[in-house]
């Protein structure tokens, strides 16, 4: 079976990798073709992986390309973990965010609709490219924003895109730990969009154990997001909200953190990444040490700015393993062999959430087969939610028909909607900082 990653030269590219190694079962991915428009990164984590795969028989082969149709020809699955202006794209969305007062976070806010109307173009000749050289693939999209992408690319792929996130795993994983639960045991209830969700239940034989763990303050505050949010918030809400809602509950503190920051998260990691990717270079150094080495930096640092604004302290241990490798080599699995499994997923609507259309791209735990993802019925909503995901839900559709028509007006209207973009006058100077500085918005007039 062909796994074609797209964003191959991409640092988290040995992760998922790694998890193909361990994978040792009949109609498992046995060849991986790496694409990147950047030689140089694709030398230097196939670097990395062939030392993770010294030793290990029948390991996958690698090959790799920058010719985007050789990649995708033949593909029975595409990962996409693109990244449309590289680290400096991301820094300069967060900096020119914060110097209107305003949050620049990759997925969030004014950062997260102008990464996405650089993205979306690019997604679309991807996804016009996979329907006409490999119809039968699958594409697991990791690129963010990955709801937004992934409704763009289900425009032309269907339901054969798949959306994947490492946070609500990583969520469930810490609140099952909380209430001393095995996560694999445990049922969560979780709805919403990408980086926009909540855990409202999780259930333990039967039983749901979130009100339990509502009411117990010590419980609440031994893991990430009790500590992030607060137990009275969370109490308030009834729900244990992703911690990218962080940055809507305490938008002025996350913003106020940001500007003060020595660098922020993007400049951070396009330093460390520019060391890492010299580094490799060198043949005389150990590609794979350096790249744990890196690797473990980069999750101790992860929202380190929110963390310290709640006075949430350090990530715990548990949390410095990866997730979404896990999560896409498990729906690969179920697809490929028909093995049903259940995970939360990017997926089309299909009337899960009835205040949003049939075509709009929810995360919600999903059903999984041979024939793809299907969303699970859940419960509506509550108002504040529902308001929230339909607000955000509508600004993403303003930067899908921004993309699509070049227009400068409808791309300020993206912005100026967001929950988190405070004034029209804001929005028009961030379209024309991100346009200034962006090769990728030419695009808009």
């Amino acid at each position: 079976m062909k796994l074609t990653i797209l964003g191959g030269g991409g640092f988290r590219v040995p992760l998922v990798y790694g998890a193909l190694l361990g994978d040792r079962a009949e109609g498992r991915v046995t060849r991986v073709v790496l694409h990147d428009v950047d030689a140089g990164r694709l030398r230097a984590i196939a670097r990395v992986l062939a030392e993770q795969a010294a030793g290990v028989s029948d390991a996958p082969g690698v090959t790799v390309t920058t010719d985007l149709d050789e990649a995708l020809r033949g593909a029975d699955f595409v990962f996409s973990a693109i990244r449309v202006g590289g680290l400096e794209g991301r820094a300069h969305d967060e900096r020119i965010a914060l110097a209107e007062g305003v949050l620049g976070q990759e997925t969030v806010g004014a950062g997260g609709i102008a990464y996405g109307l650089r993205t979306v173009p690019v997604a679309v000749d991807i996804a016009r490219r996979v329907a006409r050289l490999a119809p039968d693939a699958w594409v697991i999209n990791f690129t963010n924003p990955a709801g937004l992408v992934t409704e763009a690319m289900s425009r032309h792929l269907g339901d054969r895109v798949i959306g994947i996130c490492d946070s609500p795993v990583g969520l469930g994983r810490r609140v099952a730990r909380a209430l001393g639960a095995r996560p694999r045991e445990a049922w969560i209830d979780y709805v919403g969009l990408n980086h926009l969700g909540w855990v409202r239940g999780l259930r333990i034989a039967g039983r749901d154990e979130l009100p339990r763990l509502l009411a117990d303050p010590v419980l609440l505050g031994s893991f990430e997001e009790g500590r992030l949010f607060g137990a009275d918030w969370l109490r308030s809400l009834g729900a244990i909200p992703n911690e990218y809602l962080h940055y809507y509950y305490f938008n002025r503190e996350a913003v106020r953190a940001y500007q003060e920051a020595e660098r922020t998260r993007g400049a951070f990691l396009r330093d460390q990444q520019a060391r890492f990717y010299a580094g490799v270079a060198d043949p005389d150094v150990p590609a794979l040490d350096l790249w744990n080495r890196t690797r473990a930096e980069r999750e101790a640092t992860y929202m380190a700015e929110n963390r310290e604004a709640a006075g949430a302290g350090e990530r715990e241990a548990e949390d410095l393993s990866g997730g979404y490798e896990d999560v896409a080599l498990a729906l690969m699995r179920a697809i490929a062999r028909d093995e049903r499994a259940t995970l939360i997923l990017n997926v089309r609507n299909r009337g899960t959430l009835s205040p949003l259309d049939a075509d709009a791209v929810i995360e919600v735990p999903c059903l999984v087969d041979a024939s793809g993802a299907h969303p699970i019925s859940v419960d509506p909503l509550p108002g504040h939610a529902t308001g929230l995901v339909c607000a955000v839900k509508a600004v993403e559709r303003e930067v899908l028909a921004a993309a699509r028509s070049g227009s400068r007006a409808t791309a300020v209207k993206a912005f100026a909607l967001h929950p988190l973009v405070d004034s029209v006058n804001v929005a028009r100077r961030l379209v024309d900082g991100y346009t200034a500085v962006h090769p990728g918005l030419a695009y808009l007039g």
